[in-house]
């Protein structure tokens, strides 16, 4: 019979990929996460991990494993709240995974606030431009631009936001601002590197018009926005993250008015764990409470 404890060691190896975050996290030694490992598959008699040169990686049997170690930590998770424990508190590691611009510009500075109302729970924020796997536990919750589909995902809806086309004082100043929509053919323009693009959505530039004269393009939208802002043309970005930099100057900003849903997904196992849910709610409320925020000048 293997002992229970060993599936802590195994959902956190699985989870970090190599012995030595594990062991920061469980406060042990990393020979004592590796020899933990070891008697699980010498208990079980089977191989749960492959290790390469990035680190560990589970087998087919490993993650049949891990469907059931996470249900088990699952229910585990459900036993105080049920119990009625005025002590019980959501503890533990989340992973989102989004986008670069609203993670850093958005989700960043508010998730400050949920470590206060949380101290047990460490966010991991990690920034992806394509569409990740909640199905293979390449994160707890993803938060897009686009409906995720796949198997076993709890989506929904968690707002919207605005974007608006901005320039620099000096931009303006040096080439005019236009009048409308059309005079738009006539100037120059910041964009996205278009065979980068992972995620269609993103390119919003093209919602507005399609440019002949771009003088700068990036992968990343905080590279964009700087860019904008120090002259080297018109672009279209959040508001939520042009509002953090007073040099852009809104162009057309009655006539141009993009917006983009938000979507928040889970895999179905995991959305009932305690530290996942607490999570789901904050970016819920949050997605509430700066809904004028995200969509007004």
């Amino acid at each position: 019979m293997f002992d229970w404890n060993d599936l802590v060691f195994f959902l956190e190896l699985a989870r970090q990929g190599r012995l030595a975050p594990v062991a920061r996290r469980l406060k042990v030694d990393h020979t004592t996460v590796s020899r933990r490992i070891a008697e699980l598959e010498k208990d079980l008699a089977v191989k749960l991990f492959d290790r390469n040169r990035d680190g560990f990686v589970l087998t087919e049997r490993g993650h049949r494993l891990f469907d059931i170690a996470e249900r088990i930590e699952q229910e585990a998770s459900a036993v105080e709240p049920a119990m009625g424990a005025d002590n019980a508190t959501a503890a533990g590691r989340v992973r989102v995974v989004t986008m670069e611009g609203i993670g850093a510009f958005f989700l960043a500075e508010r998730f400050a606030e949920l470590a206060v109302q949380s101290p047990g729970i460490t966010v991991e924020l990690v920034t992806e431009r394509h569409i990740i796997s909640l199905t293979k536990r390449e994160a707890d919750i993803f938060i897009s631009f686009v409906h995720p589909t796949g198997a076993k995902l709890e989506v929904k809806k968690l707002g919207s936001f605005r974007l608006a086309l901005y320039a620099s004082r000096g931009y303006l100043d040096q080439r005019g601002e236009p009048r409308d929509r059309d005079e738009l053919a006539a100037h120059t323009f910041v964009d996205y590197v278009e065979d980068l693009i992972a995620i269609q959505p993103v390119h919003w530039l093209l919602d507005v018009v399609d440019p002949t004269n771009v003088a700068f393009r990036s992968s990343s939208m905080h590279a964009q926005q700087q860019a904008i802002a120090a002259g080297a043309g018109i672009g279209l970005l959040p508001l939520f993250s042009a509002k953090t930099n007073p040099r852009l100057i809104p162009v057309l900003p009655d006539q141009v008015k993009v917006y983009r849903d938000v979507f928040h997904s889970v895999h179905e196992d995991l959305q009932f764990l305690a530290r996942v849910r607490t999570v789901s709610r904050h970016l819920s409320s949050i997605f509430e409470l700066d809904n004028a925020y995200l969509n007004e000048f």
